[in-house]
């Protein structure tokens, strides 16, 4: 049995309004490329492109993601938003958000984000 190094993700919260927050992937690595076939290689152009799936929850509790958005590929819709719809929260408060990433050989990379909505 082989383990490898997890994925490096980058992302950034945004609040761009009172309440309000958002989320923008800024970067995904995934270690060992040189272990991906030749010819997915040759069809990866920028970091995004190993990015199947991603999603957001909003207020995680340490527990179950519970996914409040999400943006995926189809076969044919390719392009993958990089940034979340806006969320609204009900009332002002500390708040968990944890980001999910699923790369395109189901491999899942999680970052979380303690964030003071106002």
């Amino acid at each position: 049995m082989r383990f490898f190094e997890l994925a490096y993700l980058e992302a950034e919260v945004k609040q761009p309004k009172k309440l309000t927050a958002q989320v923008a992937l800024k970067d995904f690595v995934i270690p060992n490329t040189e272990l991906i076939p030749e010819e997915v290689r040759g069809k990866v152009k920028k970091w995004s492109d190993y990015i199947d799936y991603w999603a957001v929850d909003w207020d995680f509790q340490s527990d179950t993601f519970m996914q409040g958005w999400v943006a995926y590929r189809t076969r044919k819709e390719r392009k993958l938003p990089l940034t979340s719809d806006s969320h609204t929260y009900e009332k002002p408060g500390k708040y968990r958000i944890l980001v999910k990433v699923i790369d395109i050989f189901g491999n899942d990379t999680s970052q979380a984000f303690d964030v003071e909505v106002k």
